[in-house]
């Protein structure tokens, strides 16, 4: 188990250095991303074919009708199917009852950027009284701790 946490550690920091250098060039970065995605998928489906000329269980398992069905059943379970085919987005919005972004008039979308800002300036309000409060509870630990000392000091002793 420590040797797979070590690999993973690796190349966590490793995906994080790559991601650091690549995102300064943006569009480099889309090409390899792009043919990685399409290699990965390519590879895939030769191995699916692969496995369907095996004949056999595989053979009926990775023959399309079959496997799609197999699919559908899995994308249902884990919940991918409609997020990945309608898209998080369009489906919060739809549940919202909320137009399209490109169906928002302009004052829309400048009234929903002022209410962001003014909920971001709440946040950033409520995070300063968080901080002084927090300030004063420290405060108050230190007294409490003075006052302990003392009286543990004047207590008498037996």
């Amino acid at each position: 188990m420590e040797k797979y946490k070590k690999v993973l550690n690796y190349f966590d920091k490793f995906e994080d250095r790559v991601r650091g250098h690549l995102s300064k060039l943006p569009i480099v970065y889309t090409f390899i991303g792009g043919i990685a995605i399409v290699l990965f998928w390519r590879g895939v489906w030769h191995t699916a074919d692969i496995l369907q000329e095996q004949g056999g269980i595989l053979g009926w398992l990775f023959y399309e009708p079959i496997n799609m069905l197999i699919v559908i059943v899995i994308l249902l379970a884990t919940g991918l199917f409609v997020s990945y085919f309608i898209g998080d987005t369009v489906l919060m919005s739809g549940l919202k009852g909320e137009k399209k972004v490109t169906d928002r008039t302009e004052k829309e979308v400048r009234e929903e950027r002022k209410q962001i800002q003014k909920e971001e300036e709440q946040i950033e309000i409520e995070q300063k009284e968080l901080a002084a409060i927090k300030s004063s509870i420290g405060d108050i630990k230190t007294e409490v701790e003075a006052i302990k000392t003392i009286v543990e000091n004047r207590a008498p002793k037996e």
